[in-house]
């Protein structure tokens, strides 16, 4: 038979109060006023037959009932917190909330989504697109899709795949008075740029390591979005070093083309990973998507297509 416990608002009172040393800083973070604080811990003290607090003139010390009593408590309400936020997490609706960069989103993700869907109907999905830095362990999405070098500590992190740097651009371009046939051909037209957080994705880097050193490697428009170079590549603007994962749907739909040997490109040292944090890899939508767009990743990868990237 289990003992009737003391109310569960007095051992909040004397627990924070404990910890603070101060009824009012108790009182403060309880949002009560002090003496209900107060009136609390004595109540408890009454209810126990036992002091748990030296009242002193400006101080406030434990007791070692109350020192005792203190850590044990503290755990407790710890545990408290972690069953209610599993409860909650449990609770909540099936929006599945995915951050992800505008254009990964819009050029890989999206077009794949429906399949998602298609197999977890039960699943809503809301896509937050954003470069900016959430903190999916805070719960400020779900899982987040984010291209990088690595190393995200503390988090539930799996690497999709890498990608190639790879010159692309809209047909016309293979024709007319400067036709593009090799990348020397390069200094009659315009280069896209994006600027990339990997400095070795750069028409700089590309150029050198295809031994031309006398093409001007900054001239041309600058793109914050790897979408909008490939749109300025789509209309015929110039050639856009991008990654050959956000364009392989132009790539294979023939809207865009790779001017010269895919060979001659590089894989990048920075890959695309998906993250969550560990606490919410066991909700069973954030566990239905992970498994889902790992199976898609291996997919990619095993595109006969797909030029070799390093893993």
């Amino acid at each position: 038979m289990m003992r009737p416990l003391p109310p569960l608002n007095a051992l909040r009172a004397f627990e924070s109060a404990a910890r603070h040393l101060s009824f009012t800083k108790a009182a403060a973070e309880l949002n009560v006023t002090p003496a209900a604080v107060s009136h609390q811990v004595k109540a408890l003290e009454e209810l126990l037959g036992v002091p748990l607090f030296r009242r002193l003139t400006r101080a406030l010390r434990l007791t070692d009932a109350g020192q005792a009593a203190l850590p044990t408590l503290g755990q407790g309400f710890d545990k408290l917190a972690q069953a209610v936020e599993q409860m909650r997490a449990h609770c909540e609706s099936g929006v599945l909330t995915i951050s992800v960069s505008p254009s990964f989103g819009a050029m890989w993700l999206v077009p794949r989504l429906e399949r998602f869907r298609s197999r977890h109907p039960d699943i809503e999905t809301r896509i937050d697109g954003t470069d900016r830095l959430v903190d999916v362990a805070r719960g400020d999405a779900d899982v987040a899709l984010r291209y990088g070098p690595g190393g995200y500590g503390g988090l539930q992190v799996d690497r999709l795949f890498g990608q190639v740097n790879t010159p692309v651009c809209s047909p016309v371009l293979l024709s007319g008075e400067h036709p593009l046939r090799q990348p020397d051909d390069l200094r009659h037209h315009t280069l896209l740029h994006v600027d990339w957080k990997d400095a070795d994705a750069s028409w700089r880097m590309w150029l050198l390591a295809a031994g031309l050193h006398d093409i001007d490697p900054t001239r041309g428009p600058h793109f914050t979005m790897e979408s909008m170079a490939a749109q300025a590549a789509l209309d015929g603007h110039g050639v856009a070093l991008i990654g050959d994962v956000l364009v392989a749907g132009d790539l294979a739909a023939g809207r865009l083309v790779h001017p010269f040997d895919p060979s001659l490109s590089r894989p990048l040292g920075f890959a695309y990973y998906l993250l969550s944090s560990k606490q919410s890899a066991g909700q069973p939508k954030v566990a239905a998507f992970r498994a889902w767009l790992l199976e898609e990743a291996r997919t990619w990868q095993a595109r006969p297509d797909r030029a070799p990237v390093r893993t």
